[in-house]
């Protein structure tokens, strides 16, 4: 059994730290807002993510996971401590490290004996060095201490499962010793433990998450063209898919990707290589057609409804950026509705658990209880977040319901031949068979 400390009740930070009390450690995790100690007290979750109030509470019957404000109760005995605060991003991409900097300063502040001190935040590369310096700078006389990175790869929806059962455990570090020790600490997690230096490990999470949202902007990219030719991005990403060198993964065509990691550390990476004089074209194209795809909805609206919406009734299913979470940063859902309020169409939606969270973002959009609700008299649907229940409605029943037959498939979950026999008049993403026919030209 090893001690450990998380700085940062957070996503990562709360998912990680009952994941390793779960695996028989003891852990305490602090965070200076003190509401949500409090309320991880009383076994209230500050996030939804699927099992994780169970994992909590187990944990925390069982004395292997506590909560508090003080760093020096937190640090009391420990010998690992894993930064996972915040570092949300500028216009311009640039990471925010103030929760950062003020973690490394507390823990210099009361470290008593030594520690590894582990970044577990998406960092800019250079930020291990960096927080090495301040500790150094803050307490010359400071205990031993090592820094080591050991970037996150948690989806969010199935991050529990993503811990326990990782692709790979990567750690950089100056210190052979301290990676080493880390790495011990993810032994029964039984995955690739690669042990690099300190930036190249904090490059690795930014070239990942890079690699995959540009997949996804090129397959709806793909989508687009595929709607001009008359061609299924489904099936053409199902033939793709088959080639080991490509793979299926991330390779769903529909209205972009959002959250907190995707915009966030592509624009970061972007901004990094902007500041050393490189020229990231790839990356900007990234994020462009990922901000262009967000206007397809709307698009497809005014080809069958007319430019015209004012007055529209528009339903929306799904609010989250995608299912299993209440996750709304940088959601598609946010800015669809927005420009559709701003055409003047009366908005309403329904999400499973982020409606709480949205109407905040969302004031002037009405939150109704479930998609049928949604439907009732409404001019059109907009399929946004692919939850399984909406996978599973009864299409007829809502078909009856709205004023016009229109579905948007934002996620391609239907099958267009079966909503075509249905009756509805049916959008999706680079969706089959146009109906344009083959030129003579073409053959």
């Amino acid at each position: 059994m090893k001690r450990i400390a998380v700085i940062g009740v957070g996503y990562v930070g709360l998912v990680s730290g009952a994941c390793f009390a779960d695996l028989g450690n003891r852990v305490i995790c602090l965070d200076i807002n003190a509401e949500r100690i409090a309320n991880l007290k009383q076994k209230i979750m500050p996030i939804y993510e699927p099992g994780l109030e169970e994992l909590v509470e187990r944990n925390v019957q069982a004395g292997r996971l506590t909560f508090t404000t003080s760093y020096e109760e937190a640090l009391k005995d420990v010998e690992f401590v894993f930064i996972a605060v915040g570092t949300p991003s500028d216009v311009d991409g640039q990471a925010d490290l103030r929760y950062v900097r003020m973690a490394a300063e507390s823990i210099a502040d009361v470290m008593e004996h030594p520690l590894i001190v582990i970044n577990k935040s998406t960092v800019p590369v250079g930020t291990g060095d960096w927080v090495a310096e301040i500790i150094h700078n803050r307490r010359p006389d400071a205990p031993e201490f090592a820094v080591v990175s050991c970037p996150e790869f948690l989806k969010e929806g199935s991050a529990i499962s993503d811990f326990m059962n990782p692709d790979r455990t990567v750690l950089g570090s100056t210190s052979k010793e301290a990676a080493a020790k880390v790495a011990q600490l993810h032994l029964p997690l039984r995955s690739t433990i690669m042990i690099t230096d300190l930036r190249t490990a904090e490059m690795i999470k930014y070239a990942s998450n890079a690699f995959l949202a540009t997949k996804i902007s090129f397959i709806n990219e793909i989508a687009n063209v595929c709607e001009a030719l008359g061609a299924d991005v489904k099936e053409v990403a199902a033939g793709m898919g088959l080639d080991k060198r490509i793979g299926r993964y991330f390779l769903d065509a529909g209205i972009g990707w959002g959250g907190s990691c995707f915009p966030k550390d592509v624009k970061a990476l972007a901004y990094m290589a902007e500041t050393e004089g490189r020229h990231p074209h790839l990356l900007h194209a990234v994020m462009d057609i990922n901000a262009d795809q967000r206007q397809a909805p709307l698009r497809k609206l005014r080809e069958v409804l007319g430019e015209d919406l004012k007055g529209k009734v528009i339903g929306l299913l799904g609010l989250a950026f995608k299912p299993n979470t209440d996750d709304m940063r940088d959601a598609p859902s946010v800015d669809i509705a927005r420009a559709l309020l701003r055409a003047g169409a009366k908005v309403r939606a329904y999400d499973p658990v982020a409606m709480n969270v949205a109407k905040d973002l969302l004031p002037e959009v009405e939150m109704l209880p479930n998609a049928y609700a949604v439907a009732q008299d409404a001019d059109a649907l907009i399929l946004v977040t692919e939850w399984n229940e909406f996978k599973h409605l009864d299409l007829n029943r809502v078909k009856a319901m709205l004023r016009s037959p229109v579905l948007v498939d934002g996620r391609n979950i239907y099958d267009p031949q079966t909503m075509l026999e249905l009756g509805f008049n049916y959008l999706g993403i680079g969706r089959g068979y146009n109906g344009q026919g083959i030129s003579e030209k073409t053959c």
